[in-house]
This record gives C-alpha cells, structure tokens and sequence, in this order.
C-alpha cells in the first residue's frame, strides 16, 4: 500500500481552500492526469454534501476511471473520499483545512492506496505517486489564479 501524507501552509483562507478542493468538476483544469470528472449524484445529507463522482486519470495511451464517494462537510472543513469502483483494491483520501490567522490555513492531505493488478502498478504506479505529491502545490496553484496572488502574497507577510 502507498500512503502519502502532507501539511502544507497556504496564504488562502481555509473556507477558499476547502471551496476549490470541493469544486470537484474543475480538477481536470489544472490537476496532475485528471482528464475528466462526472459527478454521478449530488445530495445533501445531515448538513454536508455527498457527490459520486467518477474521475479518469490518464498519461500516454493509458487512461483509467475510478468512481467515489465524496463527502464534503463545510462545518469542519473536511473533505473524505472513499473508493467505490475501478483499479485500485484500496483507495482512501481526506483533506482538512486549518484556520492560520488572516487569510491562511494549513491543508493536511492524506492519501492511502494500492492498485489491484501488479500490471497496472508497473505501468503508472511511479507517475501516479509523484502526480498525488504535487496535488497540493496544484491547488494552492489554482487558489493563486481564482483569488489572486497578491492576496496570497499579502497575507503570507502577516
């Protein structure tokens, strides 16, 4: 199983940074092999949300879906993916956003997965794991062009 996990400070505010990571349908913009994102189903449930989307990842002449689960509870922050369908045995995500004074947060990412045939872990499995550790230099990427640098910028300095 491969685990990565981070703690990343950004100079966005921990409600910007948990809006961007739950736009789920604009990761294939600017996310490391995310070609394409479906939402499935939409709902809400005990005052958070629940999508099934299904995202294909892709490099070269391989392209691959997977479908989760995602909940996405606004009051704390947090965003928990669970694995439904596609070529992983074990797949689990989550994403916490910590207030860090005015304008900042910390993201704590955490990643945990194994493919299900050795085959496919050979052809992507390397490109795969460095793609998950610049997913969130991806996202404070985006959160730079969706509310500015010089947000970012300023309140880093404080």
């Amino acid at each position: 199983m491969h685990v990565y996990e981070t703690k990343h400070p950004v100079a966005h505010s921990a409600d910007e940074m948990f809006a961007l990571v739950a736009r789920v349908e604009d990761y294939p913009k600017f996310l490391p092999l995310c070609e394409e994102l479906a939402v499935k189903s939409r709902e809400q449930r005990e005052g958070s949300e629940l999508l099934i989307a299904t995202m294909t990842v892709g490099y070269g002449f391989i392209h691959e879906g997977f479908t989760t689960q995602v909940h996405l509870d606004r009051a704390t922050r947090t965003i928990l993916v669970e694995y439904l369908d596609g070529p992983f045995s074990f797949l689990e995500n989550r994403w916490r956003f910590h207030p860090r004074g005015q304008g900042a947060c910390e993201v704590d990412f955490y990643i945990a997965y194994s493919f299900r045939s050795r085959l496919f872990e050979r052809l992507v499995g390397r490109l795969f794991a460095k793609a998950v550790e610049k997913y969130t230099t991806a996202f404070e990427a985006r959160a730079d062009a969706i509310y500015g640098r010089e947000a970012a910028t300023l309140a880093s300095q404080q």
